[in-house]
């Protein structure tokens, strides 16, 4: 199970990157009846359930959770809805890169953490790490870091243009 738990971890970042790195080509193929941030939402949410169903395969759970579990996990999903209320899902589920008009955010947590969704994600796994062996938490980091990196060299000129 250790094998391919380690593959259902990983297995999002592999679409990040495609989608970032090369947006006309998700736009042209969800054409012009679908949007592509609301698609690239639903095959991502199938993706994230993989991911969690690859960690729930190797964990050991147990009740109740450690006393840090649930700061870790309450402020990291905390961050998580926020973000995704201030941006909404085209905001969220890279509209920028598929043309789309997104307004610059400032509001909390924008401007204070950098990053803010990928770190409450990052928290809300570390409140997980009683229950999952590390090396499925790390690939799950190692993850975040490469798509942090990624997503901090956006080229504007490689933007999608929007099918009309």
């Amino acid at each position: 199970m250790g094998i391919l738990a380690g593959i259902g971890v990983l297995l999002p970042f592999p679409f990040y990157y495609w989608l970032w790195t090369y947006p006309q080509t998700w736009v042209d193929l969800c054409g012009i009846k679908r949007d592509p941030s609301n698609v690239m939402a639903h095959v991502a949410h199938a993706l994230k359930l993989l991911q969690f169903l690859s960690l729930f395969s190797v964990a050991s759970l147990s009740w109740p959770p450690p006393l840090f579990f649930w700061p870790l996990f309450g402020f990291g999903q905390f961050l998580n809805f926020r973000v995704y209320q201030l941006l909404g899902e085209a905001g969220t589920y890279y509209g920028v890169r598929f043309g789309k008009n997104i307004p610059w955010v400032t509001a909390f947590p924008f401007g204070v953490i950098s990053d803010p969704q990928y770190v409450g994600s990052i928290m809300s796994l570390l409140a997980c790490i009683s229950w999952v062996p590390f090396q499925y938490i790390l690939l799950w980091l190692l993850g975040y870091v490469f798509i942090i990196k990624l997503e901090s060299k956006e080229d504007p000129a490689t933007r999608a243009k929007p099918l009309t």
